[in-house]
């Protein structure tokens, strides 16, 4: 029996606005970055009634975090955006960012170059620095709120929001 195609890691490609939320520049998490996950994080509620053998669960909201691990290279923008937050020991806003999640193998019919995308707003937490030969900087990027669902134009760099 055939089997469909697996999604592979490089299938996916992931952008963090190192610019400003008016003036926005989409640099790509490529280069550096060994490790960049995505753990959903879903909350489940669970109940049981007198009447039931087994309890019911429903999921009431996710968690979202991106852990990530890259070797500190200071002409790649996205990993030293993200070193700057530990070692400066941002906090707050000072340590969001907005965060873009592409679909490679999933176009758009919009255009030659444009994906369906999810926008996160993110908050990083750098927790380790570490490496004898290289700098690696480790940690998570935590969603806050929900995410938003789009596209990603790959030459224009541009986030579009989906019709409601």
């Amino acid at each position: 029996m055939p089997r469909g195609k697996a999604v592979l890691r490089h299938m996916i490609a992931d952008y963090l606005n190192v610019g400003t939320e008016s003036k926005p520049e989409w640099a790509l998490m490529g280069t550096g970055f060994t490790t960049l996950d995505e753990s959903p994080g879903a909350q489940t509620e669970s109940v049981k009634y007198v009447n039931e053998v087994s309890s019911s669960s429903s999921v009431t909201g996710y968690e979202t975090s991106f852990s990530f691990e890259a070797e500190h290279i200071a002409d790649e923008k996205a990993v030293d955006a993200l070193y700057q937050v530990g070692r400066n020991h941002y906090i707050g806003s000072d340590a969001e960012f907005e965060y873009v999640r592409v679909e490679m193998w999933n176009k758009a019919q919009t255009g030659d170059n444009v994906f369906e995308a999810r926008k996160f707003v993110v908050s990083c937490e750098v927790s380790d620095y570490s490496g004898e030969n290289k700098q690696v900087v480790k940690g998570n990027l935590n969603a806050v709120g929900d995410p938003i669902l789009g596209t990603f134009d790959t030459t224009s760099k541009t986030f579009t929001e989906a019709a409601a």
